[in-house]
C-alpha cells in the first residue's frame, strides 16, 4: 500500500492509499523521516493538508473510503456534516443520528475514525465543553479547534441545537 509522511504543524502524520483511495490519517508521536512520494493519490492529500494548516481550506475532496460496519460509516458520514470551526457534543451528536441513547456506542465509532483531520471527530467535545477523548491527544484536538478558530477570527463555537 503507497504510504507517505506528512510534516503537519502537531507532529508526522502517516498517510496510506490503497485502490485509488486514502484509507487511512493518522498523527505519529514518533520521528519518522519525511521523504516524498510520486503517489497521487498521496500528493492530493498532502496538498490539502498543507492548505488546510495554511487556513486555506476548510472542506477535504479526497476520495477516502475506511473499513468499518454500516454504524461506523454513519458516524462517520455525520461526522463530516459537522461545519468547519463548530464543535458539537456526543450528546448533540446521538440526537442529530437519532439515536439518543447510543452515545456510548457513537463515542466509540467517532474512537475508531482512521482519517484524522479529514473526518472531523475533533470536532466532538463534551457536554459540558470540555475537550474529551481523542486519539491523537486532547493537546492536539485544542490545537485543531484553535486553529479553526483562529482562521474564522472567531472563539470556539458550538451549534446551536
Amino acid at each position: 500500500m503507497p504510504t507517505a509522511y506528512y510534516q503537519s504543524p502537531v507532529g508526522v502524520t502517516r498517510i496510506i492509499a490503497e485502490d485509488g483511495f486514502i484509507t487511512s490519517i493518522s498523527i505519529r508521536d514518533e520521528e519518522i523521516v519525511v521523504e516524498p512520494t510520486d503517489d497521487p493519490v498521496l500528493l492530493m492529500a498532502i496538498k490539502q493538508l498543507d492548505e488546510y494548516f495554511a487556513g486555506e481550506r476548510k472542506e477535504f475532496e479526497l476520495p477516502i473510503k475506511q473499513a468499518g460496519s454500516d454504524f461506523q460509516q454513519s458516524v462517520w458520514q455525520q461526522l463530516s456534516t459537522i461545519p468547519y470551526g463548530k464543535t458539537i457534543s456526543y450528546g448533540q451528536q446521538s440526537k442529530l443520528m437519532n439515536n439518543p441513547l447510543g452515545i456510548r456506542a457513537i463515542a466509540a465509532a467517532n474512537g475508531k475514525n482512521n482519517l484524522w483531520v479529514v473526518v472531523p471527530c475533533h470536532r466532538v467535545i463534551g457536554s459540558d465543553g470540555s475537550l474529551t477523548g481523542y486519539a491523537g491527544g486532547l493537546w492536539r484536538k485544542k490545537w485543531l479547534l484553535a486553529h479553526e478558530a483562529k482562521v474564522l477570527g472567531v472563539g470556539q463555537t458550538t451549534l446551536g441545537l
